[in-house]
């Protein structure tokens, strides 16, 4: 398939607006917690779990779904709401627990809530699948045409929600499309001995659902397989699967001490950066010339700067509101 200028550019330009968020997320994080690295502490508490390097397949599938379309993401979700379209200082400012955030500070970088896109993410593994499993089956029902798209890990793959959630998927025939992100490992554990089948495709073909495989490092072909996939659920020919084979640049968690890597493993993936990878194809055409990779790098350093800005200027939530906007 022969995609645009405009299309590569606009997917050059999302890619590079997540790496943005997360290179400034992984300075600003430390903060605080040094020398004597403390969770706890800082202008972010908690954990952090960030998407550089995986910026093409959620910017590859997103760019197929509209508004209205329905997205479940998981604990690493900046990049899936990012490219989804939300309002970066709203983003920033839940990140760092502000009252104006998405959730008014509530629930921090892992639970980024968004009803104006359709958009939610948690930290519980394989727990946002049969939450869009809900989703299709309410759109299928309404007889609307939008989608709902489920983002998660191979680990989650190994999980009873996900096999439940596939099977009664094809059954009902849902316009549901589950992206199965295989950075591989589950936390620090290494698919090849967590995981019986090689490729979660099979087990997508056992549910009787179409699934392919993809370079999750090459956008062009991550977007290729969700165009595909989001038009059969659209059309009302149900689910699809998409296993996309990437790699996280950082640890599972900042701090993570990332013993279980191989020597030279993350320096030979960070060859394979997608973003890069799509700047040289656009540049082989005349697309893009390094000035203007420059001013799109400079502009979305800008963005990102201006929600910092936003979120370290917004007040916290009031003590006395902390029942407020909670499930008694």
């Amino acid at each position: 398939m022969a995609l645009s200028k405009e299309v590569l550019l606009d997917l050059y330009r999302t890619m590079s607006k997540i790496r943005a968020v997360e290179d400034r997320l992984g300075v600003v994080y430390y903060e605080g917690k040094l020398p004597a690295f403390d969770i706890a502490a800082g202008v972010i508490p908690g954990e952090m779990h960030l998407y550089t390097g995986q910026e093409a397949v959620a910017t590859g599938v997103c760019a197929h779904l509209r508004k209205d379309d329905w997205v479940s993401g998981t604990h690493r979700s900046h990049g899936h709401i990012i490219a989804k379209g939300v309002d970066l200082k709203k983003m920033m400012a839940e990140i760092f627990g502000r009252k104006t955030g998405l959730c008014h500070g509530y629930g921090g970088h892992m639970h980024l809530f968004d009803p104006d896109l359709h958009f939610g993410c948690g930290g519980i593994v394989a727990a946002g699948i049969p939450q869009a499993v809900g989703g299709a089956l309410a759109m299928k029902k309404h007889n609307e045409d939008r989608v709902a798209v489920a983002f998660l890990g191979e680990g989650a793959a190994n999980a009873g929600a996900f096999h439940e959630s596939m099977n009664l998927a094809a059954v009902w025939k849902l316009p549901l499309v589950a992206v199965i992100e295989d950075n591989l490992y589950a936390i620090s554990v290494p698919k090849t001995i967590s995981t019986s089948v090689e490729s979660n495709v099979k087990r997508g073909v056992a549910y009787g659902i179409p699934a392919v495989q993809v370079d999750g490092q090459d956008v062009i072909a991550v977007y290729e397989a969700a165009q595909e996939a989001v038009a059969r659920a659209r059309r009302g020919e149900g689910p699809s699967l998409i296993e996309a084979a990437c790699y996280r640049f950082r640890g599972h968690f900042e701090g993570d001490a990332e013993g279980y890597l191989s020597k030279g493993e993350k320096e030979s993936w960070k060859e394979k950066d997608p973003i890069v990878i799509l700047g040289e194809k656009m540049k082989a055409k005349g697309w893009l010339t390094d000035a203007e990779a420059e001013s799109i790098q400079v502009e979305m350093t800008g963005l990102v700067a201006e929600a910092e800005t936003f979120a370290r200027e917004s007040p916290f939530p009031a003590p006395e509101e902390a029942l407020e906007n909670v499930f008694a």
